[in-house]
């Protein structure tokens, strides 16, 4: 049974930064990603990476947020500076079904038990 382990959330002003982390136990060679679920509205993905770095980002982030990987590790960063009010929200990190990177939350099996993140103005 694969476990995801997030950590790295908290509270920060607008234009600050977090670096959220993602252990991963039985991790492979599968894609992972990051979503987010503000109060009220749906999990809207952000960020994903395949075991050989390829990585895509929401237009919301992109240029804001970094996704990488330490497949040594078994663990996967999401850098996020810049940060702005609309960016609050639970961040899940996500084991993906495959080794393709993809946006869909359906392609993603193993999801951890998110960490918070506020940003206040």
């Amino acid at each position: 049974q694969v476990q995801l382990v997030e950590s790295g959330g908290g509270l920060v002003q607008a234009g600050g930064s977090l670096r959220l982390s993602c252990a991963a136990s039985g991790l492979a060679f599968n894609a992972m990603g990051w979503f987010r679920q503000a109060p009220g509205k749906e999990q809207e993905f952000v960020s994903a990476i395949s075991w050989r770095g390829a990585t895509t980002y929401a237009d919301s982030v992109k240029g804001r947020f970094t996704i990488s990987r330490d497949n040594s590790k078994n663990t996967v960063y999401l850098q996020m500076n810049s940060l702005k009010p609309e960016d609050t929200a639970a961040y899940y990190c996500a084991l993906g079904r495959g080794t393709t990177i993809s946006t869909r939350g359906n392609d993603y099996n193993f999801w951890g038990q998110g960490t918070q993140v506020t940003v206040s103005s």
